[in-house]
């Protein structure tokens, strides 16, 4: 793939401002106050030839998880990409690479969420051994470690292995892709994984990879 080419923009171009735009929007959103920035038309007609976004959001395929909205965020902001329980396979791989290498995006956000049904189906399984059919079997085989730890570290609900697998797939991006674990050593991404509580909205976050870690 080749570099795009970029809009004008006012972007966060380092992992701690484009968490401060994160948690601002996410604080907009909590108090019913969304701005639904950069979604006129104007702003259509100026990312059309080429995107620059400031944040990569890898987060649960949950109808109850849109990025943009609970972020408040609009129309090139962030290079989202989704998988149920956000589990990690070389396309999802891929596209996060392409994002910090190609667009230079400074921060990879991991978003994990309460009440998540792939993470529910696998505690279950861990507790039945019964694995479903299909391909559902392969989402099942990877977050069941996370499970598995979350309760060998005394957590017995279904958060407690949200919050277990949002850290873990955090970490696994670097171990898995040698282009993003450079980038994250040479302070020019952060990768951090965030816990969404659906009810009232909050974006927490649970860990961190990176010479900059953001405050809580």
């Amino acid at each position: 793939m080749t570099a795009e080419t970029r809009p004008q923009d006012t972007s966060p171009r380092t992992p701690a401002a484009a968490w401060q735009r994160l948690r601002d929007g996410n604080a907009r959103f909590v108090a019913g106050e969304s701005e639904h920035p950069n979604q006129d038309a104007s702003r259509r007609q100026s990312v059309a030839a080429g995107q620059d976004p400031f944040a990569v959001i890898f987060g649960c395929s949950d109808s109850r998880l849109a990025a943009e909205i609970i972020f408040d965020l609009g129309l090139g902001d962030a290079f989202v990409v989704r998988t149920a329980g956000q589990v990690i396979d070389d396309a999802v791989l891929g596209s996060i690479e392409y994002a910090v290498a190609n667009l230079g995006t400074p921060l990879v956000m991991v978003l994990g969420h309460d009440s998540c049904g792939a993470v529910s189906a696998t505690h279950g399984t861990a507790q039945s051994g019964d694995m479903p059919r299909g391909f559902q079997r392969d989402l099942i085989e990877r977050i069941l470690p996370s499970v598995l730890e979350a309760r060998r570290s005394g957590g017995t609900d279904v958060n407690s292995a949200v919050v277990e697998h949002t850290k873990q797939t955090a970490s696994r991006l670097l171990e898995q892709s040698r282009i993003i674990n450079e980038a994250v050593s040479r302070g020019e991404v952060a990768v951090i994984g965030v816990f969404y509580h659906l009810e009232d909205g909050q974006a927490e976050l649970v860990h961190g990879h990176g010479t900059w870690l953001p405050s809580r």
